[in-house]
């Protein structure tokens, strides 16, 4: 596969740095070696920082009319269509995302955000605000007017996750530009390239020096980014242990916060539900890039006089799942990212035979799959909410599955989680499912499968220990601003 041009240097004020560090990047199919990667350094951070700094205060960019920023963005963002081969080939030896999941849910949903965002950054970002008439001292009434001003919130660190690196690598970036924020991106260790390629873009389309630098590395780069007080804003996606930590570290500056976190997402099947069509999404709701995403539905809460019918129905369906290299197109699930993930998918498999589930199919990994980090997917049936399998992210292929006897009991083990990111119900009868999902205690719900995963009109986010703010839609092109209140006597 062919790599970067500038797979081992980073992007830092809009020129390509050379590290002193390097790290094997493999393909989690095949073990493979990809490439060496760049280890950036404290001293990389501090350039990075100080070139963000300097853009956002004194550059350009934060200055320019919403326009001419949308002209930049939109030549970007035909610049990675030009790539879209490469980069999906990218996603699928880099990730390990199957050649389905790379060119729709890892490439076509994202960009199709990314425009979208772009779109609306012609939003009135000065909005007039009510006249009224207030007492004054001379005993009168004083006419006031004002505005309310967004202001983009300054230096922005977006950290993102190896599960769907440029997904949220473009998810993350282009909003915060298209406000006219500077960006320091840092990826993880296992995706780096998927990260750099847009520094190449940058350097194409001759986005203005200091606008976006990338920088690779672990642990250390993360935390000084986020403890550092030239940065405004974090956004970051993954675990919640890891979010908690990254609040920890900018809590004595004070800076805002864009956590994206984990869930443990319930998906609600009433005793009138389509069994096909909620087993179908059942299914993706732990296979899907082998259960390593955070909104999955990994929690199936399904009425007992169906559950029997609902367990056989999975199971015949994980049964046709084509576990394997996703280079071959015709593969369903692929690897994890790293045998560490595979070790912690196997645990928890133990784990739920020691507390009393009944494991349905698969718990082992599968025949003939010598390299690459497999697991076959896996559920567990006669499952309690209270059993660690149901109340921990796994990041794997295991489902679980709950019976319930009433709508209210349903909906009582739904909310009854650490998290709430996403969820879903199913049923014939749509105005009931409604109701119930009025009452889940999540940041988003599925009727019957939705009407399209993630709409680049709706905002994507969680509550509890799936974080706090917002991604996509208008709500998250206005996480990346500061309010402003302008006011003016009238008379």
């Amino acid at each position: 596969m062919k790599l970067l041009k500038n797979a081992k240097s980073l992007y830092i004020n809009g020129e390509w740095v050379t590290a002193t560090e390097y790290d094997a990047v493999i393909n989690p199919a095949t073990e493979a070696v990809l490439g060496e990667a760049p280890v950036g350094t404290a001293a990389h951070v501090e350039a990075a920082l100080a070139a963000a700094r300097e853009a956002f205060d004194r550059g350009p960019w934060p200055r320019l009319q919403v326009r001419e920023r949308q002209a930049k963005l939109t030549e970007f963002l035909d610049a990675i269509e030009r790539r879209a081969p490469e980069i999906i080939a990218l996603i699928v030896a880099e990730a390990g995302s199957t050649q389905m999941l790379a060119q729709y849910l890892q490439y076509g949903i994202p960009m199709q955000h990314a425009r979208h965002m772009v779109e609306l950054a012609a939003r009135p970002a000065i909005t007039p605000l009510a006249v009224e008439t207030t007492p004054n001292f001379e005993g009168g009434l004083t006419l006031g007017a004002g505005v309310l001003v967004r202001d983009p919130a300054g230096v922005v660190a977006a950290i993102t996750p190896y599960n769907f690196p440029f997904f949220l690598n473009v998810g993350k970036v282009i909003p915060a530009l298209a406000v006219g924020c500077t960006v320091i991106l840092k990826p993880s260790p296992y995706t780096p390239f998927e990260a750099l390629i847009l520094g190449e873009i940058a350097e194409e389309v001759d986005l203005p020096k200091g606008v976006l630098n990338i920088i690779t590395g672990g642990k250390e780069v993360g935390e000084a980014l986020t403890s550092d007080k030239r940065v405004d804003l974090v956004s970051f996606t993954g675990s919640d242990t890891v979010g908690a930590a990254i609040q920890a570290q900018g809590a004595p500056t004070l800076k805002r916060m864009l956590l994206e976190l984990g869930g443990k997402s319930a998906m609600i099947v009433r005793a009138d539900a389509d069994i096909t069509q909620a087993a179908a999404n059942g299914l993706g709701g732990f296979t899907i890039h082998a259960g390593q995403g955070c909104a999955l539905l990994t929690r199936h809460l399904v009425h007992n006089s169906i559950r029997p019918a609902y367990v056989e129905t999975l199971k015949a369906m994980v049964a046709s799942i084509k576990i394997g290299d996703p280079a071959d197109a015709s593969v369903g699930m692929g690897p994890l990212i790293r045998e560490v993930a595979r070790r912690r998918t196997e645990n928890y498999v133990e784990i739920a035979k020691s507390e009393g589930a009944t494991l349905i199919t698969g718990g082992k990994r599968p025949a003939g799959l010598e390299k690459g980090f497999f697991y076959e997917p896996t559920f567990f049936d006669n499952v309690l909410n209270t059993h660690r399998i149901a109340r921990e992210e796994v990041f794997g292929p295991i489902g679980v599955v709950i019976g319930f006897d009433t709508d209210e009991e349903a909906i009582a083990l739904a909310n009854d989680s650490d998290f709430g990111l996403s969820g879903a119900v199913f049923s014939k009868d749509v105005g009931r499912a409604y109701e119930v999902a009025l009452q889940l205690r999540t940041g988003g719900v599925l009727i019957n499968g939705g009407g399209g995963r993630m709409s680049s009109h709706a905002p994507f986010g969680g509550i509890k220990r799936s974080g706090y703010g917002r991604e996509y839609g208008i709500d998250g092109l206005n996480e990346f601003t500061t309010i402003k209140t302008i006011s003016f006597k009238g008379g």
